[in-house]
């Protein structure tokens, strides 16, 4: 019985630690591809400060970027390629 708990015990703390390394990646990652680039970009953090950025630069209301028409987010890729 006390090998049977030990087992167990064990098992369940590799589940709980492995679990972060196994739910991580790529699961809830957001990219839109830039067809004037023919390139990908991740939608993280620094992509929301940039396109915030670019809102007001251009005196934009804001809008979510997947709403934005196609050309609105042509022109925001172009302008976020100038920006390095």
């Amino acid at each position: 019985m006390r090998k049977i708990q030990t087992l167990s015990v064990a098992l369940l703390m590799t589940a709980v630690m492995s679990s972060p390394v196994l739910l991580s990646g790529c699961y809830g990652q957001v990219r839109y591809y830039d067809s004037g680039y023919n390139d990908y970009h991740p939608w993280n953090h620094n992509e929301v400060v940039y396109y915030g950025r670019w809102e007001t630069e251009t005196h934009r209301s804001h809008e979510d970027f997947k709403n934005r028409s196609k050309a609105d987010q042509d022109e925001y890729w172009k302008w976020r390629h100038s920006q390095h």
